[in-house]
Formats: structure tokens, C-alpha cells, sequence
């Protein structure tokens, strides 16, 4: 047996987890946001990044990309997630739809409300203005965002909430 991953954030272009497949996936009722603070990766303590979450919202739809990891790899692959997806975040599992193998249950990582890290919502000019002036160990906060924008673009997808947000950082 398997394990599938959902991301919908930076585990899109750099998944940085062993895999055997890759496919593009949908979770609905579900949207991302920059809604939750970075203190370890793209900011710091004293100024934290903002970086993605999932927010429940019917009717919407959160494309991104899930990835097979093999039996071999779950355990290494869950420490190194558990470890990166830190400061908030909690594991959850989610159905994804996808074209190839039609649909997964996929584990993923949300920053729920509650958490320490929470920033909440924001207009987008308060967030890209955040965004901006924010970087941590990872690198810039901007270049989290672009590079996010471009590999949706790649891959054909539409989100408007990083499209305004890159235009406004671009």
C-alpha cells in the first residue's frame, strides 16, 4: 500500500519527497490562502512570512498536484513532511480527484485557525505588501510566491487569489 500527498503549495514544484507518481488533483469545497504566518521558512520570529493554508469554502476548488510515495519511503517521508510542514500545521486527509486514477484519499498539511502561526485574512495589497518585506531560511517570501504562481501556470491552473497576489508583487 501507498501514500498519497497532497500539495497545493510549495510541495507542487519542489516536493522534495520520494515518489513513484505525479498527477494533478483537485480538492473540492477547499481554497488556498496566505493566511498563515512563516516563522521558521519564509520569516522570522520577530517578522513572520505568510505562506499557504487551506481554507474550507463550498463550492470552491483547490487544484494542485498529488504524489505517490512507496511503502518503502512512508515512514522517512512523513518524518521529513511532519518536519517541514511544522509551525501549525496539522496533518488531514482529504479526497482528491484526479484524471489518471480518478479519485485518492491524500494526506496534506492545513494551518487550522487556532494555531500560533495564524494570520488570518487580509486584503490583497496588505498581503503582497507583507509578502514584500518578508524573508527567512527558505528565502525570500516573494520568491515562494512566484515561484507558486509559475509552476500553476505550468501545470494550467488558475487560482486567483496568487495570481492577484504575484501581479501585485511582479
Amino acid at each position: 500500500m501507498s501514500l498519497w500527498v497532497f500539495g497545493y503549495g510549495s510541495i507542487i514544484w519542489r516536493p522534495d519527497i520520494p515518489y513513484t507518481a505525479a498527477y494533478r488533483a483537485t480538492a473540492a469545497n477547499w481554497s488556498r490562502r496566505f493566511w498563515q504566518g512563516s516563522h521558521d521558512h519564509r520569516g522570522t520570529a520577530d517578522s513572520p512570512g505568510r505562506v499557504l493554508t487551506l481554507v474550507p469554502i463550498k463550492g470552491e476548488r483547490c487544484e494542485g498536484r498529488v504524489f505517490e510515495v512507496p511503502d518503502s519511503a512512508i515512514s522517512a517521508t512523513l518524518s521529513l513532511l511532519d518536519y517541514r510542514e511544522k509551525n501549525g500545521y496539522e496533518r488531514q486527509q482529504l479526497c482528491v480527484e484526479t484524471v489518471e486514477v480518478g479519485t485518492v484519499e491524500a494526506l496534506t498539511y492545513i494551518a487550522p485557525e487556532h494555531n500560533e502561526a495564524w494570520l488570518g485574512d487580509a486584503g490583497s495589497q496588505v498581503i503582497a505588501d507583507h509578502i514584500r518585506k518578508s524573508h527567512g531560511p527558505s528565502g525570500s517570501n516573494i520568491d515562494y510566491v512566484l515561484s507558486l504562481h509559475d509552476a500553476l501556470l505550468a501545470d494550467n491552473i488558475h487560482d486567483a487569489h496568487i495570481a492577484e497576489i504575484a501581479g501585485l508583487l511582479r
